[in-house]
């Protein structure tokens, strides 16, 4: 286990070390110009020679390679520069946003695996039966609906219609304190949307795998010794049936980013959303890169945890294959 996550660990270096480069090479090419979004309003009456100060000091007049070299190096020592957007360290920016995002990436997650679990389990043991058919059909249409308009639905709906959740936020509008209980109402309506967008895939993964793993000749087997109906299913079919979706976690890391992202800026929920497209749209280098860098490690761990834990459910599977 040791040798293999090693491997992955190394094999993810150059990874992030292009796509980092990439980052800056897009951002280069980019129509926005940084100078201008980092002077704002000013910047229309500033003269020629004080915008090209600025970019000196900025740093966007070297060349794509030299900007991106000094940034590497000093990111490896533990400087990962200053956002000009947001007129501090990005050490702050994403420290300040970064358990935010953690929190709701985590619960909603939580919640498809949990939900998408207990529905496909239930829905491979009849499979044609009502539920199976109801919960199928809901789970399609839920694969084709974007995170943002499931937002705007469930706001409409439970904070407007029904006034029962908060619309967006992170505390009452006229609390000026945080508190454990304001958060976690605040966390309901975004973390259950997102967790919702990304059900589909587990509960279709699950209610296959455990399916053909009803058919197999252990579980019929098990079924012939005269074991409840429970122990064969929960004992024998859905670990066999989980394998499949093990795989499946890794994948869905990036969507589930990508997800984050657009829930958190429909609920006004305080992550690393806002910084992300203020970084995009200003073209700072530093902190799309941080930005970036973090991502791109978010989805490598997620590989690597998958595979992880399909060599923990099967032990047929070595580590060190």
């Amino acid at each position: 286990m040791g040798r293999m996550a090693g491997r992955r660990v190394l094999l993810a270096v150059p990874v992030l070390a292009a796509v980092t480069f990439g980052v800056f090479a897009v951002a280069a090419a980019s129509p926005f110009d940084p100078v201008k979004a980092y002077a704002g309003t000013a910047g229309l009456t500033a003269s020629q020679e004080n915008l090209d100060q600025l970019r000196a000091n900025l740093g966007v007049d070297q060349p794509l390679v030299t900007r991106w070299w000094d940034w590497l190096t000093s990111a490896l020592s533990g400087d990962l520069g200053d956002s000009s957007v947001m007129r501090q360290p990005v050490a702050d920016v994403i420290g300040e946003r970064l358990g935010w995002s953690v929190l709701l990436a985590a619960t909603a997650f939580l919640v498809a695996v949990v939900l998408g679990t207990g529905l496909g389990v239930l829905a491979a043991r009849r499979p044609g039966g009502l539920l199976d058919r109801c919960v199928s059909s809901a789970a399609y249409t839920l694969e084709a609906a974007p995170a943002f308009w499931l937002g705007l639905l469930a706001i409409w709906f439970f904070a407007l219609k029904l006034d029962v959740l908060p619309a967006g936020g992170l505390t009452d509008a006229a609390s000026d304190t945080v508190t454990f209980g304001q958060v976690a109402t605040h966390l309901v309506l975004p973390a259950a949307v997102l967790g919702i967008s990304q059900l589909p895939w587990f509960f279709l993964y699950v209610r296959q795998g455990v399916a053909d793993a009803l058919d197999e000749d252990p579980v019929r087997g098990a079924r012939a010794r005269g074991l409840r109906e429970r122990t064969v299913l929960l004992g024998h079919a859905l670990r066999s049936g989980m394998l499949p979706m093990l795989t499946l976690i890794g994948s869905r890391v990036p969507e589930l980013i990508t997800g984050a992202l657009l829930v958190e800026t429909v609920f006004s929920w305080p992550g690393i959303a806002a910084a992300t497209v203020q970084a995009a749209t200003s073209v700072d280098f530093p902190l799309l890169a941080a930005l970036t860098v973090l991502a791109t490690a978010a989805v490598v761990l997620g590989n690597l945890l998958s595979d992880l834990l399909y060599a923990i459910a099967d032990p047929r599977v070595g580590f060190d294959g």
